[in-house]
């Protein structure tokens, strides 16, 4: 997959499902990390800081994610006969000092929810979406937008297991894989959460570690 493909084919009415279509981005190893070049694609945001399991804006934020994405859904499918797959939440994650996501210190994390959207989907369909989740629910989160998102460049790897045993796999991406091929860091750590951890166990979770890198120069 390239920067360039055409993420709208097929004929009208197929459920178009962006984790089939950019299988790239979604189906990395789990025992190495791989270089994978990432397209621009679209994003619903939301930003924030503190401990997702803790911190109300984090619930708030993934509850408004969702809100919106079934929206904007729902309205492509009326009104452009165009039907997806909402596709998963992902993260993009950032401390003053990296270290603190392999400490697992969680309180000094800043973070950007997210949920991609299809380039058919426009900015007038996520303001009326957002104008539904309103009509439920008057804490829209100050931050909240639709913009693209180019990451570019990146290295990635599937977790399988518990979030808080990520450590050791970045420790691995930080202190040896980025030395050994030569690259340094280029934008946040990002996670794409392919479970569900209200109905899957903990030792099960699989999580995508992806971090952008660029040349050491």
């Amino acid at each position: 997959m390239h920067p360039g493909h055409d993420l709208q084919q097929g004929p009208a009415m197929d459920k178009l499902d962006l984790k089939k279509q950019l299988r790239d981005l979604f189906n990395p190893p789990k025992h190495d990390f791989v270089e994978i070049i990432v397209p621009t694609l679209s994003f619903v945001k939301i930003d924030g800081a503190g401990d997702p399991n803790t911190a109300p804006a984090y619930r708030t934020a993934v509850e408004w994610l969702y809100g919106v994405s079934y929206a904007m859904k729902f309205a492509a499918k009326d009104g452009l006969a165009r039907d997806y797959v909402v596709p998963p939440l992902e993260a993009l994650w950032w401390a003053d000092d990296p270290g603190s996501f392999v400490r697992r210190e969680k309180d000094r994390w800043q973070w950007t929810v997210m949920i991609m959207v299809p380039d058919f989907v426009t900015p007038a369909m996520f303001e009326d979406a957002v104008a539904k989740t309103l009509a439920k629910r008057d804490d829209r989160p100050a931050s909240l937008r639709f913009e693209p998102y180019a990451e570019g460049r990146s290295l990635q790897i599937l977790h399988i297991g518990s979030y808080d045993d990520e450590g050791p796999v970045l420790k691995r991406l930080h202190e040896a894989v980025m030395p050994g091929r030569g690259v340094t860091f280029d934008g946040p750590h990002h996670e794409v959460y392919l479970s569900d951890p209200r109905k899957t166990d903990a030792a099960r979770l699989k999580t995508i570690l992806r971090q952008p890198v660029r040349a050491v120069t």
